[in-house]
């Protein structure tokens, strides 16, 4: 297997959770984790790195679905999932729902957001 590194958005708290979830599921340290926020070493421009996930693979910049594909192929536990993202129509699928998603991540941010303050 090989390393990947990931960016994320560390102001989104939305984001800070599926991360912690990633890290503690990586238990061999294959991944590293880059808060793109504060990151001095971005591959895009900042903006662009934080509207969409990226991921860096085998020296393959990555986004949307085949960023995460690539992250889950590092951790055992979600490695048959990232290996099933290799076929196109699987990584089509995840990545329509990807974009779903990516319509709805304000309004879960805001509610994340709002349950931090709260904790």
């Amino acid at each position: 297997m090989s390393r990947v590194t990931v960016w994320h958005d560390g102001n989104c708290p939305l984001c800070r959770r599926e991360i912690a979830i990633m890290r503690r599921l990586d238990r061999r340290g294959r991944i590293n984790f880059v808060d793109a926020t504060g990151a001095a070493d971005c591959p895009l421009d900042r903006s662009e790195l934080l509207a969409r996930f990226h991921a860096m693979e085998d020296g393959t910049l990555l986004s949307g679905a085949a960023a995460f594909a690539a992250m889950w192929r590092a951790i055992p536990v979600l490695r048959p999932i990232g290996l099933l993202a290799r076929h196109r129509p699987v990584l089509g699928l995840l990545e329509r729902a990807y974009l779903r998603f990516l319509k709805v991540r304000p309004r879960l941010q805001r509610w994340f957001g709002k349950q931090e303050a709260q904790a």
